[in-house]
């Protein structure tokens, strides 16, 4: 069976390739409207957005998981401590701006939606940098704490 030994231990690795799976559907989707393919933007946009509603579940699944068979709220950063203040200002700022993601997605899809072209390109000019920034500082943040610096 191709799932027998998967545990919610391996649950970092899936969100990490669901954070990296949403940066370049996010890219791609710019890079459509760009070339003005709207439909394929909106297409690959929602994909986006359905990603990321699947880490979400996958993260909260995760740490739910951890803190009830363990006690833990998460990995802790064992890296020299001369690298610890740029990990934590990159934990703290992706932290923050992911609160912010859910919310402006939800924003520009519907400003999208609606045919409210002006305010859709508004907002989603502030959405795809935050997002984007999310994305790749959440894989950023994977490779720190299970590969660079695994303990």
């Amino acid at each position: 069976m191709l799932f027998a030994d998967f545990t919610y231990r391996d649950l970092p690795a899936v969100n990490a390739g669901l954070n990296a799976l949403a940066g370049v559907l996010l890219f791609v989707g710019v890079r459509l409207i760009r070339a003005r393919c709207e439909t394929a933007h909106k297409r690959v946009m929602l994909a986006a957005f359905a990603t990321s509603v699947v880490f979400l579940g996958c993260y909260l699944t995760y740490h739910q998981l951890l803190f009830l068979n363990e006690g833990s709220h998460g990995k802790p950063f064992t890296g020299p401590s001369a690298v610890r203040p740029f990990y934590l200002a990159l934990l703290i700022s992706h932290v923050v701006l992911a609160v912010a993601v859910p919310v402006l997605a939800i924003i520009t899809i519907y400003h999208g939606y609606r045919d409210n072209r002006a305010k859709h390109i508004r907002v989603a000019r502030w959405t795809y940098p935050i997002w984007m920034y999310v994305s790749v500082t959440g894989v950023m943040i994977y490779a720190m704490l299970y590969h660079v610096f695994p303990g």
